[in-house]
């Protein structure tokens, strides 16, 4: 095995603070109810969870589900919590399958920043659908991934359907 020495990233990987003037796009798309929700992609606020899509999709009609309450840590989830995102977590599937008819679906989540997790303040849960042949030579090959269709027109036709399967 070949090792490549670059102490200089120690300082990087020992980080475990984060400023404390951040925000949450998450926390502000959902407490922002001055009908911006088109802008700020949020597809669903409930009482417990809600739904907003990947500002940066892995797929068309990618999809978070999170906690309202903004908690990184998973074992602090509260039992009603807990019901309201996994309600949430098979509606997004029921509303993703009628909207683009995708061969599969990835769903997980990122506990910690080591485990690619770029929120990890904040709990979320990933929806991507997945369509037999979506990993094609783009981004084998190239290195890009092509998403072939706005953030502002998926919003528009999941909100549709949304409201549609209520």
């Amino acid at each position: 095995m070949e090792l490549l020495w670059a102490p200089w990233r120690l300082s990087y990987v020992q980080k475990v603070t984060k400023s404390k003037s951040e925000k949450c796009f998450i926390c502000d798309a959902f407490n922002d109810v001055s009908e911006n929700d088109r802008s700020n992609l949020l597809l669903h606020r409930g009482e417990k969870a809600l739904v907003i899509l990947n500002r940066f999709p892995y797929n068309t009609a990618h999809l978070m589900v999170c906690p309202v309450r903004h908690t990184g840590d998973f074992e602090s989830l509260l039992p009603e919590e807990m019901l309201e995102i996994d309600e949430l977590l098979k509606k997004a599937i029921k509303v993703i399958r009628r909207a683009y008819n995708p061969d599969g679906f990835n769903i997980g989540l990122n506990l910690g920043k080591v485990s690619g997790g770029s929120v990890d303040t904040h709990i979320h849960y990933h929806v991507v659908p997945r369509w037999s042949g979506d990993t094609n030579f783009m981004p084998v090959i190239g290195g890009v991934k092509v998403i072939p269709q706005s953030l502002e027109d998926t919003y528009d036709i999941l909100k549709k359907v949304w409201s549609e399967n209520g």
